[in-house]
């Protein structure tokens, strides 16, 4: 079974699709595994093993009688537990909400599961995804497989540490400020956060008036990724700000990365402070696109830090979702949590007429900057994994941090513009943790995104090397 655990998902699809492979022995296997790590790692918070495995069979019957599974055959299935699937709580790691029993699956869950996946449970996230590590009342503290006295980041850390602990090989994940990218560089995994509306949401007892969060995969492959990807991109009927299909296969393209492509690299965006060996890691990377031919440039353009201002917006449209909830059951959810959200309550139009001035100033410099590169190069978090429970580090390089979200200064500015952004692994910190270098491209170009971190990928393999012994440190 172990021969299991780490094989990329499109190898195991590959395998169940040919009859190689039995469903039932991926499902055992993923068991068997998360038996063995999870109660180390909490990652998986809610289970169906005995339906996982009914339907493992089911399927297995299936292509014994020559029906198609689909491309994601026999693949055990984590969903973020931000997200609905029938048959398993949507606790969104709040007390209040420990019983919600969804009466059916998101739009991306079906999918997922017309596609061949099985769902076998729920991954832990913080409360309504707000904090860049996983810990909630619900369920508790996830830890990092690399070293579980550390956080696998957050807001899809259960996702991440599922995926690079062994324990299953898809899982959905969601990203409003960083929550793919953060938890999949802390883990070593790569994680895509794709165009707004690229993948589809819902269904939702509130729509959205935000453009900042989005759907898309942490993999330990970049192709797992475009797999996952051609499986659940498309208009849906319950988004209205969901894209058409692209027209084209994900998995298709991305071998096909055009030459010489012009690339900036900017260590910092004007604002950031980058720990010392994680600097050195991405520049290692970065130099690996130098060497397959491309013309990079070493670019210092600042970027209109607007970390408060993103906050400020995404936690006004959480308030605003669960305002009714806070009222009745104030005592039961998280004190920074609720400090944070209530803070909704004194944003004016005049507020937001401001941030909105200030995003379309980021929006400019960020325009200006792809008319002159088709790629842009950073560090994808300034920082290693951090303790578990907290708190956030206040400094970097003995120095403290100078900017509010200085600890996540990369992800969130990609979020408040549109762009798609992914993370790659880049090397391992002098404390033997993972950390990464993130790519964005041009609006709409998930496919550049997903050519440039293959072709990193193919250069500089790294995702043969994954942490298969889980123990519990001495630091937690």
């Amino acid at each position: 079974m172990s021969e299991i655990w780490f094989m990329p998902a499109c190898e195991i699809a590959r395998r169940v699709r040919k009859k190689e492979l039995s469903p039932v022995d991926v499902m055992q296997a993923a068991l068997a595994r998360i038996e063995a790590v999870n109660p180390t790692l909490n990652a998986l918070v809610a289970m169906r093993p005995d339906a996982a495995l009914a339907e493992a069979r089911a399927q297995a019957d299936r292509i014994a009688r020559g029906e198609d599974p689909g491309p994601l055959a026999g693949l055990p299935l984590g969903v973020k537990d931000l997200e609905d699937a029938a048959g398993l709580p949507t606790t969104y790691g709040s007390l209040p909400f420990k019983d919600n029993q969804p009466a059916r699956d998101s739009a991306q869950v079906t999918r997922l599961k017309a596609a061949g996946a099985i769902v076998l449970g729920k991954t832990n996230a913080p409360e309504f995804g707000y904090t860049a590590l996983t810990k909630n009342l619900v369920y508790g503290v996830t830890r990092n497989p690399w070293n579980p006295a550390r956080t696998p980041g957050g807001s899809s850390g259960g996702s991440a540490a599922a995926i690079a602990s062994g324990m299953l090989p898809l899982a959905t994940s969601s990203d409003g400020g960083g929550s793919i990218r953060i938890p999949a560089c802390f883990v070593g995994a790569f994680g895509l956060k794709p165009n707004f509306g690229r993948v589809p949401t819902g269904p939702r007892k509130m729509l959205h008036w935000s453009d900042t969060a989005v759907y898309g995969p942490i993999t330990r492959t970049v192709r797992d990724a475009a797999l996952y990807m051609d499986a659940v991109v498309g208009a849906h009927p319950s988004d209205p700000d969901s894209l058409p299909h692209p027209g084209y296969s994900y998995a298709d393209m991305i071998e096909a990365l055009p030459r010489r492509r012009r690339i900036a690299f900017n260590p910092s965006l004007g604002y950031a402070t980058v720990q010392h060996d994680v600097m050195r890691e991405v520049e290692a990377a970065v130099q690996v696109f130098r060497d397959l031919g491309h013309h990079v440039v070493v670019t210092h353009d600042t970027l209109p830090d607007l970390g408060i201002e993103w906050a400020t917006v995404s936690g006004a449209e959480v308030y605003a979702e669960i305002a009714d909830e806070i009222e009745m059951h104030r005592s039961q959810f998280g004190r920074g949590f609720l400090a944070g959200i209530e803070r909704a309550k004194e944003i004016s139009a005049a507020h937001m007429g401001r941030m909105y001035r200030l995003r379309a100033q980021l929006n400019q410099a960020i325009a200006e900057l792809f008319e002159r590169f088709d790629l842009l190069l950073t560090p994808t978090l300034p920082i290693e994994a951090f303790s578990a429970a907290g708190p956030f580090p206040t400094e970097i390089n003995g120095q403290p941090i100078a900017t509010p979200l200085g600890a996540v200064a990369f992800t969130y500015p990609f979020n408040f513009s549109g762009h798609p952004a992914a993370t790659v692994r880049a090397g391992m910190t002098d404390a033997g943790l993972p950390c990464g270098l993130q790519i964005v491209a041009p609006r709409h170009r998930e496919d550049l995104v997903l050519q440039a971190a293959y072709a990193y990928e193919q250069a500089r393999p790294w995702n043969h090397e994954w942490p298969l012994s889980v123990t519990q440190s001495s630091e937690a």
